[in-house]
This record gives C-alpha cells, sequence and structure tokens, in this order.
C-alpha cells in the first residue's frame, strides 16, 4: 500500500482492505493489536464519512478521528489516572521510536503537507490550555504568552534537528484543548467561534492517524506492543455475541 497519503484524500478503504489481510477477524477472539486495529479503523471510516462529505460536519469528523485515534493507545482506567496525554506521549515514543519509516513520512506531511493547518492552529490561543487556564484566573500562568511561543519553537526547528515524537506530541497536546470543548460540551455543535481550531484541526489528524495505523500494521505483533485493551470480551461472551452479531 502507498506509503505517503495527500491531504483531502480518504484513507479507510485501502486500510481497512489491509487489516483484513493482515489481521483478519477471528471467530475465537481478535488478539490485543487485531482489536485496537479493528476499533481504530471502524472510528476512522465514519471520521472519513464526515470529513469529506458533500456537506462536511467538523465536530462529528474531528470526534471520530479522536475516536480512532484513542482506540490505538488507550489503557485501563487506573492507568489513565496519569493522564491522557502522558498516555499518548508514551504511544508516540513506542510508535515512532519503532519505525524510522513512520518518522520520516510523518516529518514529510508536517513539512509539506501540513504547514498551513499547523501553523493556524499553533497561532490559535484558543487552542492552548496556558490561555484558558490564565483566563480563568490559574496562578502560575502569567507567562502563558512565552510557553505558546516555545510550543512554535519547537515545531519550526531547522530541518535536520526537528524531533517528530516532540512536535506530535506539541500537535496533540494543542488538539487535545480542541478534543476537551467538544468532549465536556464546551462548544457549541456547528457554532462559528471554534471553527478555525476545528478546521485546522480534523485536517492534521485526517492525515497523521491514518499514518499511525499503517505504521502499527506493517511493523504487527512482534515488533510492537501497545498492550491490551481494558474493555476486551472474553472468548466465551465474544462467541455467544458472535452468534446473534453480524461480523465486520
Amino acid at each position: 500500500m502507498p506509503e505517503f497519503r495527500p491531504l483531502g484524500k480518504p484513507t479507510f478503504y485501502d486500510i481497512d482492505a489491509d487489516r483484513r489481510e493482515k489481521f483478519p477477524y477471528k471467530k475465537d477472539g481478535d488478539d490485543d493489536l487485531n482489536l485496537r486495529l479493528r476499533r481504530s479503523i471502524s472510528w476512522l471510516q465514519r471520521a472519513e464519512e464526515f470529513h469529506y462529505a458533500g456537506r462536511p460536519d467538523p465536530d462529528m469528523a474531528f470526534t471520530c478521528y479522536w475516536f480512532a485515534f484513542n482506540a490505538l493507545y488507550a489503557k485501563d482506567p487506573e492507568t489513565r489516572n496519569q493522564g491522557d496525554r502522558k498516555s499518548f506521549i508514551e504511544f508516540f515514543e513506542t510508535v515512532i521510536g519503532h519505525d524510522d519509516k513512520c518518522k520520516r513520512v510523518i516529518l514529510d506531511q508536517i513539512q509539506d503537507n501540513l504547514s498551513e493547518p499547523i501553523k493556524k492552529l499553533l497561532d490559535n490561543e484558543y487552542a492552548f490550555e496556558f490561555f484558558w487556564t490564565h483566563q480563568n484566573s490559574a496562578s502560575g500562568n502569567e507567562n502563558w504568552k512565552t510557553k505558546f511561543e516555545e510550543d512554535k519553537n519547537i515545531v519550526n526547528e531547522p530541518l535536520g534537528i526537528q524531533d517528530v515524537q516532540e512536535i506530535l506530541g506539541v500537535l496533540f497536546n494543542h488538539l487535545y484543548v480542541v478534543r476537551n470543548q467538544i468532549f465536556h460540551g464546551n462548544a457549541t455543535w456547528n457554532g462559528g467561534r471554534n471553527s478555525d481550531q476545528l478546521r485546522d484541526g480534523t485536517n492534521i489528524m485526517a492525515s497523521i492517524v491514518p499514518q499511525l495505523i499503517n505504521s502499527i500494521m506493517d511493523m504487527g505483533k512482534d515488533k510492537i506492543d501497545l498492550g491490551k485493551p481494558f474493555y476486551t470480551l472474553s472468548k466465551e461472551a465474544a462467541q455467544k455475541l458472535d452468534n446473534t452479531t453480524p461480523s465486520r
């Protein structure tokens, strides 16, 4: 399958065909990586339906892209107490650290395909957590503008010294603010006030998330271990449900 997918092109059908070949559905229960991929790709399909529709729905597209991403890295509730951010930073270290090709492709996309939406997202203070904590009178955030500029500097490092994991960490920290605005009801559906960060965030997710899925499928369970999803049916329960629920 192609290792570079231009922005603006749906990816689900190619990715799902690859998944069905490499990680076929198992009646006696999926292994951990298979289950993560199947769940993630199912949400990728819905995200792309919202994103590339004749009348796109950015709120729902972003939400489903985040679900697809979350399915890849999600930890059990006890571990998640360390925070979602730490979990997805560790996830980037695991995936990027094992796959130089993924690192190169994502860096190419960041530089060639995503430079405009990334610049707009990082220039948008409303997608920056410390702006909001300062506005809400939390102490210790008076220098939020300095931190705001530091994030831009990390992403804008000269070619050759850019750290892809660090760049993704910065981008997804900003995307996490957009995610919280939607998930916690702090935004209006189809509203205008958060439309800029939602548009840019969706375009970034639409490019990065499929590549992460591709990378994980290419490596397979022999090269990468993302752990067991917490909400995993036992084989007995899966078989019982499969008798009444069609497989996908």
